[in-house]
């Protein structure tokens, strides 16, 4: 009978600690860009179905993310990281921060997005970097939109672009590759060019948009600005009074945008391996890649993911976006900002 009881005691006891064990949720800490965002219901139902608490690690741009990454790499500070992007992706993956996983969701994505056939590294979303133009100014002054990159030499527009510095800005850095992948050899001469034609040259997107672009701040000098194929839907769903169309639009020519992919992958030294790849899974699921366009104002990579009516009626996407091999990237990337830099800053 006392074995009995004993043996009662004992099973009861490892009862009440696998459910103690059931009820603490596994944190799953995530490392992103400040950009990020995803709404909370979205995360919570991550949560709720894996027993799980996610805590995200905001570091900065996505190159501050990345040097972070790597930086703490022996004792990494988080499980997963999200927001690197083709431009980065090669250092990345030479700095070999990454596990390895093939999500079964892959499958589903095309293959354009797949830049990393050792799956280190997961496509989630993508952008372009293009050319915004403000339409009441072109439509008042009667001047025909610029509908290449060459064009933007031509005197008629003398004074009217304002860009980001690339050696400063990730978007300013997106438009350069775009020439570069357009010129090839002779970007330098299409760079010479708009200096001789008055190209205004700021740090940073939030000043080039919010101070410097017409459109946006209303006293602006320069009534086009690199930003992305998405702003005009951002212009619509921000719009402090309800608007009928987008006070602005994109310049979508050949190479004018330069297509932006952003990548997910798991943290070598993760103590949560098994829930991290849960939550790439979830990622690339339709719930989380429709939540992305209106927090993060991206397209999803999921095919199968719908798209908000904002998007759908206001976002543009080029027909021929400008690419670059992230291997080319790496290799050439400092060379060609300082080059940039010598002949449009000197």
């Amino acid at each position: 009978m006392k074995k009995r009881i004993a043996l009662l005691s004992s099973v009861f006891l490892l009862l009440a600690a696998c459910s103690s064990q059931a009820g603490e949720p596994q944190t799953l800490t995530i490392m992103t860009h400040d950009s990020f965002a995803v709404s909370e219901e979205v995360i919570k139902s991550f949560e709720d179905e894996n027993n799980a608490k996610v805590v995200f690690l905001q570091s900065g741009d996505a190159g501050a993310v990345l040097n972070r990454a790597i930086l703490t790499r022996e004792a990494p500070l988080a499980d997963l990281l999200f927001g690197v992007d083709n431009t980065f992706l090669s250092r990345a993956l030479e700095a070999d921060i990454f596990e390895s996983y093939e999500s079964p969701a892959l499958a589903d994505i095309d293959d354009s997005f797949k830049l990393d056939p050792t799956h280190r590294a997961t496509p989630i979303d993508h952008g372009d970097v293009c050319i915004n133009y403000d339409k009441a100014y072109f439509a008042e002054n009667n001047l025909p939109v610029p509908q290449s990159l060459e064009d933007l030499t031509k005197p008629e527009y003398a004074g009217l672009l304002v860009v980001e510095n690339p050696a400063t800005s990730s978007t300013g850095l997106a438009f350069l590759l775009a020439s570069i992948a357009h010129f090839e050899d002779s970007y330098l001469d299409f760079w010479s060019a708009l200096r001789e034609n008055n190209v205004v040259v700021v740090d940073g997107w939030e000043t080039a948009y919010r101070t410097n672009f017409s459109a946006s701040s209303g006293h602006g000098l320069q009534p086009m600005v690199v930003s992305y194929g998405t702003s005009p839907a951002a212009e619509v769903v921000f719009a402090e009074k309800p608007l009928d169309d987008a006070p602005t639009a994109s310049i979508l020519g050949p190479d004018a945008c330069f297509r932006q992919i952003e990548f997910a992958g798991i943290l070598k030294g993760s103590q949560q391996r098994a829930l991290a790849e849960k939550f790439v899974d979830f990622m690339l699921g339709e719930r989380f890649q429709e939540d992305v366009p209106l927090q993060m104002f991206v397209y999803p990579v999921n095919p199968d993911a719908a798209l908000p009516d904002e998007f759908v009626k206001y976002a543009q996407a080029p027909g021929e976006p400008a690419t670059l091999a992230p291997e080319e990237i790496a290799a050439n990337r400092d060379r060609w900002i300082q080059e940039w830099t010598d002949v449009v800053l000197k």
